[in-house]
């Protein structure tokens, strides 16, 4: 905060709630002392290694089975990379841009204007959640401008709602994509859970159901929380300047070799073979039973090569997108070494048996709902850190006989918590906002208090609902 902002705003922080001034001494916290995400896979995969080693494991079989699993994820990894580097390219394209003006025009006070976005953010994200980061960042800058009296903090963290709240039901769902896709899974999962198609994850009534209960409560704590405008802490009173970004102007070719790259052709040329593709596969396998994760991701890249239309635009999106994708091709590695630990040492058979002694089938999944939330404080990966908990949370489906497509969303629903404390996906939001992560602690904590009971009570109830299927072997 600077000088100016502290004049204009005295406010102290018993001014602030209860809530919010939990999350703010807590963000302080965390920011003296949480390392980087990184640190945290680190410390983990040091945490398996040492219990191998007193499970019986030789320094030597630990180091081997670190380093045969070390590259187990490569095609999972880009698979994941390639989901937040076409979600942000597809973002700042201009037509989604044009849509953020009409979008932005639509809430006209404060408060709404803050719900509005958690909306758009929330939505989005059921799409991809890259996307969602990159266009809800850009929505709060545009309302803010347009707004008079919106607080800055509360606009911010409406704009990470997607990721706290529902991402993970949606097809972005990188649990749910690689349980679908057999070549994705690694193959000592694969003999526990088989495959386990999105018509059993993401298109159930069930999942439906959380996604229109959480976006509903999700929107009421938005609204309600969200300071009047004459209590508000704008973006101006925090110094943050957002300007309109001046439009680049059509740039024409200076040789014969840059022809191409200012030219639509080619883009054409790729975007008609990619549509052809899809569609084939579409009409072949019968619409959802195509979407796995390559063909989604496939389909994001087509659209963010549409939209951009030259060669030279889209290259110029995708340089700004890859670093954001830095921390998923150094951790993800990290996340393989650990399985293969797990399952060199037996680890996950003594943590399936653990589960199924403190559960039964029916709260089976509170047990993996709360694990999974616990354990996304110390591994913020969706997709990394359910390849370290799938082998022994499935196992104890198994055995439990509790429906295996049912802990995968009770793992997506739970893992997506941690999110409001751990600021890993939050940078690219913070990035393009240019608040930081404290700023918006306060009414992350506030949301994740009363989304812990809601969500847990959720998976216990409608697991009800579930059978149990054997697993299915393609």
């Amino acid at each position: 905060m600077n000088q100016e902002y502290t004049e204009k705003c005295p406010a102290k922080s018993s001014e602030q709630g209860f809530m919010a001034r939990v999350g703010m001494a807590l963000a302080d916290w965390s920011e003296k002392w949480f390392p980087d995400a990184y640190v945290f896979a680190a410390i983990a995969v040091a945490l398996v290694g040492a219990i191998a080693l007193f499970l019986g494991r030789t320094p030597m079989q630990v180091a081997n089975d670190f380093g045969k699993s070390f590259w187990s994820l490569v095609p999972f990894t880009m698979q994941m990379a390639f989901v937040i580097i076409t979600g942000y390219v597809v973002a700042v394209s201009k037509p989604i841009k044009k849509l953020l003006v009409h979008l932005a025009s639509v809430p006209k006070t404060p408060r709404f204007a803050v719900a509005y976005v958690g909306l758009i953010a929330m939505l989005s994200s059921l799409i991809c959640w890259g996307f969602s980061l990159v266009l809800a960042a850009f929505l709060s800058r545009e309302i803010s401008k347009r707004v008079k009296g919106v607080d800055y903090r509360a606009i911010g963290a409406a704009g990470y709602l997607g990721l706290c709240s529902v991402w993970a039901l949606g097809l972005s769902s990188s649990a749910a994509l690689m349980m679908a896709t057999k070549s994705s899974i690694p193959p000592a999962l694969y003999k526990i859970s088989g495959t386990i198609g999105l018509d059993m994850t993401l298109f159930t009534w069930q999942n439906l159901v959380m996604i229109i209960i959480l976006v509903g409560v999700s929107f009421w704590i938005a609204y309600a929380s969200a300071p009047s405008a004459e209590h508000a802490k704008t973006a101006e009173m925090a110094g943050l300047q957002y300007k309109d970004e001046e439009e680049e102007v059509d740039a024409k070719p200076k040789t014969p070799g840059e022809y191409l790259e200012y030219s639509p052709i080619l883009t054409l040329v790729v975007v008609a073979l990619g549509l052809g593709y899809l569609y084939t596969v579409l009409s072949t396998k019968g619409g959802l039973a195509a979407l796995d994760l390559n063909n989604y991701t496939f389909g994001l890249l087509i659209i963010g090569m549409l939209f951009h239309w030259t060669p030279r635009n889209f290259l110029k999106a995708c340089g700004k997108a890859i670093p954001m994708s830095a921390g998923v091709f150094i951790q993800f590695p990290l996340y393989a070494g650990i399985f293969g630990m797990l399952m060199g040492s037996g680890l996950n058979e003594i943590l399936a048996h653990f589960f199924v002694s403190i559960s039964t089938k029916e709260t089976l999944p509170v047990t993996v709902g709360i694990y999974s939330a616990v354990a996304g404080l110390l591994l913020p990966s969706g997709g990394g850190k359910w390849v370290v908990e799938a082998p022994y949370v499935l196992e104890a489906a198994n055995q439990l006989k509790c429906n295996l497509a049912w802990i995968v969303q009770v793992y997506n629903a739970a893992e997506a918590l941690p999110n409001f404390i751990n600021p890993f996906w939050m940078l690219p939001l913070l990035g393009v906002s240019g608040i930081k992560a404290r700023d918006l602690a306060g009414f992350a904590m506030l949301q994740f208090f009363i989304h812990v009971p809601v969500v847990l009570i959720m998976l216990y109830v409608l697991g009800l609902t579930l059978d149990y299927v054997p697993p299915i072997m393609q």
